[in-house]
């Protein structure tokens, strides 16, 4: 193991994933990314992507344990004796009737934090049922917040429900935990659920609609692209401009560089925003992606290409951030956030089931396997 300097603040963390797919993954990867010595517990035959092209299981190390096995359970308390969080992702009552349990953890390690992922929650009707992101954002009324106002509400993949209001949330959630074990000796459950934190990103949007500052429909609001100088719009290529011209500074560069006529609605004028939205229409569609991201370069009119996930790290401000990077040739969003005294970076790549059993066994004292 290499030290903090090279691998993150995490650095001497240790963690055990019990393998699942979505937003536990993530989470443990993000942990990973931040130094942490993640252990991913496979199941021979386990869910997901091929292991070698997952890329959530970059910076961790697997072992290969049957826990329906009759010694399966054992061996995964042997690993949370020594860890300092467990991530699980399974349905409510799994994992205690797999024998992993927060209460059989805790009884080992009563200084672990047991980090629980689901959609629904640990309790309510909805807890023992299935579910996917699509379903958990729609009741937190964060689906009905995106698209045409005539149309369905547009699916935002499963960036918003999984992984926003999942994954940042449960590692959120045992982080504030862990530093409490530490301070405190003792651990506890963080039960993470997907609509909790999808429906506490809102809070601006319910404090907005408080206000009356909000209308409670699609395409009728600032930023959700009521507004027609903030959303995208088709170019001469078929490719897209977004625009966020909010404050009448940008608004104004921003009419300057496009080239909208003097006569043009005003950008307060709310009674016209149909026909200014006709208007920037029919300017971005004179000319290509291309030519609007050479004219709008080095202004403050905030706007920007709309750009594939392919072409994203070409962009010249992300290559020179290296918001991307490369690992064994694979290009690959860099972990993120950054820090000055202990820096991240990609230190392996996916991890394939039971490739590390051995390894681990030695570096977490473990009994011979």
């Amino acid at each position: 193991m290499t030290d903090t300097a090279t691998t993150g603040p995490l650095h001497g963390v240790r963690v055990v994933e019990l393998a699942g797919i979505g937003p536990g993954p993530f989470a443990a990867m993000l942990l990973a990314d931040l130094g942490a010595d993640v252990v991913r517990v496979d199941r021979p035959g386990g869910p997901g992507l091929d292991p070698a092209q997952d890329l959530t299981n970059r910076n961790k190390r697997s072992v290969l344990v049957d826990l329906k096995a009759e010694d399966g359970a054992a061996r995964v308390l042997e690993l949370v004796e020594r860890a300092d969080i467990l991530v699980e992702g399974y349905r409510p009552g799994v994992a205690e009737r797999l024998g992993v349990g927060p209460d059989a953890c805790l009884e080992r390690n009563p200084r672990l934090v047991y980090g629980r992922m689901t959609g629904w929650g640990q309790d309510g009707p909805l807890a023992d049922r299935a579910g996917h992101d699509i379903g958990y954002i729609a009741v937190t009324g964060a689906l009905g917040l995106v698209g045409e106002p005539d149309a369905p509400p547009a699916v935002p993949a499963n960036l918003v429900g999984d992984y926003a209001g999942g994954s940042l949330y449960l590692v959120t959630g045992v982080l504030a935990a862990l530093h409490h074990a530490r301070a405190h000796g003792t651990g506890q459950v963080v039960d993470a659920a997907i609509v909790d934190g999808t429906a506490h990103l809102t809070t601006m949007i319910h404090a907005m609609l408080g206000a009356g500052a909000w209308q409670d429909r699609r395409r009728g609001n600032l930023l959700d692209g009521g507004a027609p100088f903030y959303g995208c719009y088709t170019t001469a290529d078929g490719r897209h401009m977004a625009v966020g011209a909010l404050e009448p500074r940008f608004y104004a560069e921003f009419a300057r560089v496009l080239g909208l006529p003097e006569d043009a609605p005003g950008q307060g004028d709310l009674a016209r925003w149909d026909e200014l939205r006709e208007t920037v229409a029919a300017r971005f569609a004179t000319r290509t992606r291309e030519e609007w991201t050479e004219l709008f370069a080095g202004t403050d009119a905030c706007v920007a290409p709309v750009l594939s996930l392919a072409e994203a790290a070409g962009h010249p401000h992300l290559a020179a951030r290296e918001t991307f990077t490369t690992h064994d040739g694979r290009v690959q969003p860099a972990p993120a956030p950054r820090f000055s005294a202990t820096p991240t970076t990609v230190r392996t790549g996916p991890a394939l089931p039971g490739a590390d059993t051995a390894e681990v066994a030695r570096d977490w004292g473990l009994g011979a396997r």
